[in-house]
């Protein structure tokens, strides 16, 4: 299963309709957004007619959106493939600067991925998707790389139930409404109704387990991370095979270790 296989259809990443939401939306904006959107790991070399076809565009609005996007340095051409340039990291730069999460979290990521020697990773809630905002790889568990800023369907991860399960019940039904409900592997939940019951118990016993939903073999574990205030803003997972680690040794050795973590994490915040 490749990164864009779990987040995307496989023909587009999105589709731009003629209609706006409301009268403030600028269409050539989310279009614009669109074509840097189509790029991704398994397709980093796009034609003009790829493109069209991913965002759901002319091909003249293509050429228009590539020439432009070439023109401010974001997209480089061989006359015929275009592909994106490192100035984009630009565009998610300017939040990750502005985010002291990842900056407090990573040296308890670093000591929790040292005592379970295992991946650690920590994610926030983007709409319907998680986020990677830290992280710190031990071994190449998925077969696709996770790095900061993957994302990933909410529903499918330990991440994002640890997540979803803290929303109001007013956001946690427009995230769900919104959510692209597929069998990422033959063991993945894909209703709401399914995925609900699961929701309360992430809600009551704290923490979130998903044993090869997102990809066969892989098994993690995840708990919630709150704020200042008290809400949940994010949450750290700890990432494992199946072939490793049972599922008894994931809760009982991983799952307090991972515990303690977020309430040092915690602990951090609060000091802010």
């Amino acid at each position: 299963m490749s990164e864009h296989q779990a987040k995307q259809t496989p023909d587009r990443p999105d589709s731009f309709g003629a209609t706006p939401y409301n009268a403030d939306f600028v269409q050539s904006l989310a279009r614009g957004i669109g074509v840097i959107r189509a790029f991704d790991a398994d397709h980093p070399e796009l034609t003009l007619s790829d493109v069209a076809r991913r965002v759901d565009i002319s091909p003249a609005a293509a050429r228009r959106f590539l020439r432009t996007l070439e023109t401010l340095g974001y997209v480089r051409s061989d006359g015929r493939q275009f592909a994106l340039t490192p100035r984009v990291l630009e565009l998610g730069f300017s939040y990750l600067s502005a985010l002291s999460l990842p900056e407090i979290m990573q040296p308890h990521l670093e000591r929790l991925s040292r005592a379970v020697d295992e991946s650690v990773s920590a994610a926030v809630l983007a709409g319907p998707d998680i986020v990677y905002v830290a992280r710190v790889p031990t071994r190449r568990i998925m077969s696709v790389r996770i790095t900061i800023g993957t994302s990933f369907p909410a529903y499918a991860t330990s991440l994002g139930r640890a997540l979803l399960a803290h929303l109001p019940e007013r956001d946690l039904a427009q995230v769900l409404q919104e959510t692209e409900w597929r069998s990422i592997t033959e063991r993945t939940i894909t209703e709401p109704e399914a995925l609900m019951p699961e929701l309360d118990r992430v809600r009551n016993e704290g923490y979130a387990i998903v044993d090869g939903e997102l990809e066969l073999g892989l098994r993690s574990v995840a708990a919630p991370v709150r704020g200042r205030d008290g809400q949940v803003t994010s949450a750290v997972n700890v990432s494992t095979s199946a072939s490793r680690d049972s599922l008894e040794r994931v809760l009982e050795h991983h799952l307090p270790l991972l515990l303690d973590t977020t309430n040092a994490i915690e602990a951090d915040l609060r000091l802010l």
